[in-house]
């Protein structure tokens, strides 16, 4: 979290968590908007008019996407409409901002083949190694997001019931099924695990460094590292999640299936997939039918 000097700013980012529970990545983001804002004016951000507004993010518009414009955009949304809420301000500066319109981009992933192809790829008698292949493992097979992943405990795992729980955003948790092979590749992971680091506290952290839970940085370096040799451009833990997903709807399974191994609360999110793998189906058609071949 930022140290906010501005007492307010300081309110605002507990309501943001304790209030509407989102996310510390969201209110750290919105925090450094705010911030960033504020510096940009100086002056008070309370008496901000909506002119202030279009002129900070104009002068923002040559170096920034589209997309952080308009997250800059809601952040300031959400505070004038929280100092709203406190009668802090009479109206909302923010409220009749035209968001600049986010290009809508289909989710990078990684081939079938190559994916594959890295999971069955490392050596388990190196514990980087060994780590590294589990960490690979279990994004793609489960599609969990990286901080997921990373705050995933020995207690969550299930081995009867052969599921996972696991903690999504906002605190929101769901249940995911482990086939048995993966559980089988945890439990030889988690004995490798225990002889490196016997003094672990519980309950475990399944991934783990030296202290604790495997920090984002560590986590996002073995994946990148694994993803080297692919095609994607994109070689995040992200990445894994996308590739879940396209995998899941190609091989056959419901939109509502995927939709709840992902823990979107919308449906609306999880259809960007529909059209990533109707373009993999074209893809196919134009390479294996005769008459897709005597068009091209």
């Amino acid at each position: 979290m930022l140290n906010l000097c501005m007492p307010m700013f300081r309110e605002f980012e507990n309501y943001l968590l304790l209030e509407l529970n989102r996310s510390r990545h969201t209110v750290e983001a919105y925090s450094r908007d705010l911030t960033q804002f504020a510096q940009w004016l100086s002056g008070g951000v309370e008496n901000a008019t909506t002119a202030d507004i279009r002129a900070w993010l104009g002068s923002l518009a040559p170096a920034e996407s589209p997309l952080t414009l308009r997250r800059k955009a809601q952040s300031l949304r959400a505070y004038y409409r929280w100092l709203l809420k406190r009668s802090e301000i009479s109206h909302n500066p923010a409220a009749d901002l035209i968001l600049a319109k986010a290009p809508k981009r289909l989710p990078e992933f990684v081939k079938e083949q190559e994916i594959e192809e890295i999971v069955n790829s490392y050596d388990h008698s190196d514990f980087t190694s060994h780590r590294a292949h589990i960490v690979m493992l279990i994004l793609y097979s489960t599609g969990l997001r990286q901080e997921e992943l990373r705050t995933l405990t020995d207690a969550d795992i299930d081995f009867s019931l052969r599921e996972a729980k696991v903690t999504g955003k906002r605190a929101k948790q769901r249940v995911v099924p482990l086939p048995p092979e993966l559980l089988e590749e945890i439990a030889c992971w988690q004995k490798a695990r225990d002889a490196k680091y016997p003094d672990l506290e519980s309950p475990k952290p399944l991934i783990c460094g030296r202290s604790g839970a495997i920090s984002k940085k560590a986590l996002y370096n073995i994946v990148n590292s694994s993803l080297a040799s692919t095609s994607a451009m994109k070689k995040s833990p992200h990445v894994l999640r996308h590739t879940f997903a396209t995998s899941m709807l190609n091989g056959g399974a419901a939109l509502d299936s995927v939709k709840e191994f992902l823990g979107h609360s919308s449906l609306s999110t999880t259809q960007i997939y529909t059209h990533l793998s109707f373009n993999e189906l074209k893809k196919s058609y134009s390479a294996a039918h005769p008459r897709a071949k005597r068009e091209t």
